[in-house]
């Protein structure tokens, strides 16, 4: 087992408790530091939901779709909210109706029949939502719920047009995802299903998925877990701590890359932090049980390479938009299938083997030298 310390995790954690404790300290002093305030409103922490957003599409009435039929559930976490929930699923299907010429504008013209079905079927759908809202049956409004957003997904997807950014030339030299992937990966406890976000971070997704195809994680070990925390994954056999291309012998080493939201495109090499982007927020956070992100050095943002970690998200120890891990690591996907796997899994369990079952059209070889 490898003693590379890829992520200072234990010291993280426990610098993002403090950081907690400070910032309500300050707020019982009335202080409001920017570095230390809470941050406002609920952040999400459901990984479909942030894949969702991380789409690079800009329609407002689709994404006004998508928060209306989210909303139900956290109206369902409160009781005697069924007015709320009635009236979420009223304004979902009066965006159907009354803004579908909206919703078609940001369709090509090849995929608007597509769309066209979507639509149709998202109406039927919220009309029996509304039924089991108003007869208060919470179980069957949220699997309907569940079913409507997997359709708003595949209707959003429709709307991504081609890819929003140019990955600086110097990364060239490394494997790129230019949309999404997903992986379906069989351990020793179970089976994941894991989706990756190339549209966020290309350039370490696409090194993910080039290893995937290589087998490079069939039979590894998890070499870290920390319970409500960290697990961690990617250290090969032997001397090495990372994946050594075998075209040139050398260590593949992975620079950096994370999105913010409002910017066109990735920041490099660096973490906003050092970039003195404090309050600035990742399109991917680390807000969602079952985040998967890069590990590297703890001194070297461009460090990293094949080790990996799933992000194990516990409100009480680690705060959705209250951590130190946004903006120092790179999230480049999510677990979308199989919680309860991860929560089984621990140091000597491993990945049996890993697949690339969709989405694998979306990876970019690296030029020739």
């Amino acid at each position: 087992m490898s003693v590379w310390n890829g992520i200072k995790l234990s010291f993280l954690k426990r610098r993002s408790v403090k950081l907690l404790i400070l910032g309500l300290f300050c707020l019982s002093l009335g202080w409001q530091s920017p570095a230390y305030a809470l941050p406002p409103g609920n952040p999400i922490t459901d990984s479909q939901a942030l894949l969702r957003y991380a789409l690079p599409i800009d329609n407002p009435d689709v994404r006004k779709l998508q928060s209306s039929l989210e909303d139900i559930t956290a109206q369902l976490r409160a009781n005697r909210r069924w007015g709320a929930v009635v009236g979420d699923v009223k304004q979902a299907y009066r965006i159907l109706t009354d803004r579908q010429p909206q919703l078609l504008a940001s369709i090509p013209d090849d995929k608007k029949p597509q769309a066209e079905a979507l639509i149709t079927k998202l109406k039927a759908g919220v009309e029996a939502l509304q039924t089991s809202a108003e007869a208060k049956d919470k179980e069957q409004t949220r699997s309907q719920r569940a079913d409507l957003l997997s359709l708003v997904t595949d209707l959003e997807a429709l709307m991504v047009q081609k890819f929003p950014y140019e990955v600086p030339q110097e990364y060239s030299n490394l494997p790129q995802l230019k949309g999404r992937a997903t992986v379906a990966a069989k351990t020793s406890q179970g089976d994941l299903t894991i989706v990756l976000d190339g549209f966020s971070a290309p350039v370490t997704a696409g090194n993910f998925v080039d290893l995937v195809k290589r087998g490079f994680y069939d039979g590894l070990q998890f070499t870290r877990a920390e319970d409500s925390y960290v697990l961690q994954i990617g250290d090969p056999p032997g001397a090495e701590v990372g994946f050594i291309d075998p075209d040139t012998q050398k260590y593949r080493a992975v620079p950096l890359e994370i999105l913010v939201k409002g910017d066109s495109a990735p920041l490099y090499g660096v973490t906003l932090e050092d970039a003195g982007r404090y309050l600035d927020q990742p399109v991917l956070p680390f807000s969602s049980f079952g985040a998967l992100a890069m590990a590297r050095p703890s001194e070297d943002p461009n460090g990293g390479s094949s080790q990996f970690f799933f992000f194990l998200f516990e409100p009480e120890l680690t705060p959705a938009g209250l951590n130190l891990l946004d903006g120092r690591y790179a999230i480049f996907g999510f677990v979308t299938s199989g919680r309860e796997v991860l929560e089984k899994l621990k140091a000597g369990d491993t990945i049996e083997s890993m697949k690339v079952i969709d989405g694998l059209e979306n990876l970019v070889e690296p030029k020739a030298a």
